[in-house]
């Protein structure tokens, strides 16, 4: 059974983890250090913060900007559930505004025509990979005055079409990635926060181990922390209410085994996703759902639009038909707001009709670095044959 994703780890991987599990530190040591500062160089930021999951790094950075309570911080309907929890876990109030149905990410007249006198924050979507316009990023930075947060779970490696990293925060004030076992790279579960602003992130230092002072933060009863004039060793202060999320050093020892080749995971996905789209070239009623220049995207994954309307095949037939093949496929995603909690806020999907129209055609197929382009070319043939 092919997978629609799955992660690779070597060797190499496999070694190193080992001897961090059987020799060295498993929490709170060196590895972790070195991984934010392997990470942060890729990317070309400043600082970088390592979290235990990606939906971590969404929540904590959410509370790390300090928004007034029930801010309006808008985003994509087209996204995992997690960019929008973390909304409300902090107390703000998701807006979600309809897609681009050349890119799957926000469609910027959209966006433009929903901001309000209570709009804050904007939470940007790079679907399967494809990171938005800095252009869009920076007009509403600083037209619109909006906090930006670049929820890039999907496009660790990715560049803008400028050319500068994904993570550099460039265009935005925080950048949030996943390490899930289907992404770019993975620590097994795991997340990376990366940011240009030092007081961003001391906040996130604080809010990712139970809100207690870190670096050298200044201690708010100095007194309490020195006797004669020095500092007690034992001595620590919780400053803001936190949690813990922190990362462990096994996973990221196998982080600093991945990110050596990450660029090799990047450049065979853009390989594979290009035969994707020549083998779909001449194909009536399959296309790839993106249909603009994806050359600088991540691929985490790969999805198409199918024109179940011109089929005789219905998605559910076609995914089971794919599966009894040995092809494994998904749909990438139900919208957000179509889902029960979200319903029970008010939300409705038929105010958005291009996320709406996307999910309907909507079937990712499989895409990782080891899939052979053999296997590929039969994927094809098979939902070919599936939709006759």
């Amino acid at each position: 059974m092919i997978p629609y994703s799955k992660q690779d780890i070597s060797a190499v991987d496999a070694l190193r983890v080992a001897i961090q599990t059987r020799f060295r530190s498993l929490t709170q040591g060196s590895r972790i250090s070195l991984f934010e500062t392997s990470i942060a160089e890729y990317v070309g930021s400043r600082y970088a913060v390592l979290v235990s999951s990606g939906t971590a790094g969404l929540h904590l950075s959410m509370l790390a900007l300090e928004l007034e309570k029930n801010s309006e911080v808008i985003t994509s309907p087209m996204s995992f559930v997690a960019t929008s929890n973390a909304i409300i876990y902090a107390g703000y109030k998701p807006k979600f505004c309809d897609i681009n149905s050349k890119t799957l990410n926000l469609d910027a007249q959209a966006v433009e025509s929903e901001i309000s006198k209570n709009s804050r924050a904007l939470v940007s979507v790079h679907f399967a990979g494809l990171p938005d316009e800095p252009s869009f990023l920076n007009k509403m930075k600083d037209t619109y005055r909006l906090r930006i947060l670049e929820d890039a779970a999907h496009s660790l490696g990715a560049n803008y079409s400028t050319g500068y990293k994904v993570g550099s925060c460039k265009y935005s004030d925080i950048t949030v990635f996943s390490l899930h076992p289907v992404k770019s790279m993975t620590t097994g579960e795991g997340g990376i926060i990366t940011t240009n602003d030092s007081n961003l992130y001391r906040k996130l230092l604080r809010l990712r181990s139970h809100g207690v002072n870190k670096l050298d933060d200044l201690f708010v009863f100095d007194l309490n922390a020195k006797t004669n004039k020095i500092l007690n060793p034992w001595y620590y202060e919780m400053i803001n209410l936190g949690f813990n999320y922190r990362m462990t050093e096994i996973q990221a020892e196998l982080g600093n085994s991945q990110i050596q080749r990450l660029d090799k995971f990047i450049q065979k996905r853009r390989e594979l996703a290009f035969n994707y789209r020549m083998l779909l070239s001449s194909c009536e009623v399959i296309e790839p759902a993106q249909s603009v220049d994806t050359a600088h995207s991540a691929h985490h994954i790969f999805p198409l639009r199918i024109k179940f309307d011109k089929v005789k095949s219905s998605r559910n037939e076609l995914m089971a038909k794919m599966r009894n093949f040995g092809y494994m496929t998904q749909v990438h995603y139900l919208p957000i707001p179509m889902h029960p909690y979200y319903q029970s806020l008010g939300y409705d999907i038929n105010s958005l009709p291009r996320a709406l129209d996307y999910y309907a055609s909507a079937l990712s197929i499989p895409l990782f670095p080891k899939l052979k382009k053999r296997n590929q070319k039969k994927i094809i043939e098979k939902l070919k044959f599936s939709l006759k």
